[in-house]
Parts: C-alpha cells; sequence; structure tokens
C-alpha cells in the first residue's frame, strides 16, 4: 500500500511545471554536516519569489498588495550539503481569491529523489492596512502558467 510520503518521494524534477536552481552557501551547513532545516524554508521563499518577480515582470514589493506567507510545511527526505547545487521545483496547489498555495520539492544536485517537499501559502494583503485582499492581477497572470504538480 502506497502512502503519501511514498507519493512524495516519488515526484521527480518533470513532474513540476518551474525550476530554479539554488546554491548553497558554506553557513547552510550545520553542526552536523547537513543543510540546517530553515534553511530549506528560505530556499522555498528565494525559489517562490524569485519565480514571482520574473514571471510577473514588477517589483512584487512595489504592488498595492504584497503575499505575506502564512504557512509553510516541509518533509524531508534526504540531506542536502554545501557545496551542491539545489534545483527547487515549484507547482500550484491552489489559488483562492486572496490566497496561493504553492507545492515545492527541493532536489539535490545528484539526486533524482527529491531531498524534500514543501507547502508554502501566501495571503495577499493591502499594503497598507495589511487587511485581505484579491491576488493581484500581475500576479495572478503569472501564476495562469504554473500549474500544478504532474
Amino acid at each position: 500500500m502506497s502512502t503519501p510520503a511514498d507519493a512524495a518521494r516519488a515526484l521527480r524534477r518533470g513532474d513540476f511545471p518551474v525550476l530554479r536552481v539554488l546554491p548553497t552557501r558554506w553557513s547552510d551547513d550545520d553542526t552536523y554536516g547537513h543543510v540546517n532545516n530553515v534553511v530549506h524554508y528560505l530556499m522555498f521563499d528565494t525559489a517562490v519569489n524569485g519565480w514571482l518577480i520574473e514571471a510577473s515582470g514588477v517589483d512584487i514589493r512595489r504592488l498595492p498588495a504584497i503575499g505575506l506567507v502564512v504557512e509553510t510545511s516541509c518533509q524531508y527526505f534526504a540531506a542536502l550539503r554545501f557545496p551542491e547545487e539545489v534545483t527547487a521545483g515549484l507547482s500550484l496547489e491552489r489559488m483562492g481569491t486572496s490566497s496561493v498555495a504553492y507545492r515545492l520539492a527541493l532536489f539535490g544536485e545528484h539526486s533524482s529523489e527529491p531531498a524534500a517537499l514543501g507547502r508554502f501559502v501566501h495571503v495577499y494583503v493591502d499594503a497598507g492596512t495589511r487587511q485581505p485582499t484579491p491576488v493581484p492581477p500581475e500576479i495572478r497572470a503569472a501564476l495562469a502558467g504554473l500549474g500544478p504538480v504532474r
């Protein structure tokens, strides 16, 4: 019988519509000799926001609505280490009126299996009032090309 963890481990780079290469840094490794778990969340944030800037063609920090991270999660399957390059796979899990949920995976440089699988949720709020607001049209247009995990 297959479990959700088995399905997550079965994902490959080709299952994600967007791939972004992220280098590891010397300071990413912890005392145990692998990339510290908090760095995985930094990689998720970097992959999502870097892609949003490129795909939307705008500086997302200057939009009237900004995406606040309200939820993240990560399943860890294998260690990542400096000095490898990590490939982040990015897909759209769900888009609502004011929120976007992403599914991400981190792949080590020499591995076909994901080292980690994550979820990352933005809720869009008015930049001034911080009240929920619809996903900006520039972001919505970019997300139209970002499909779910295959």
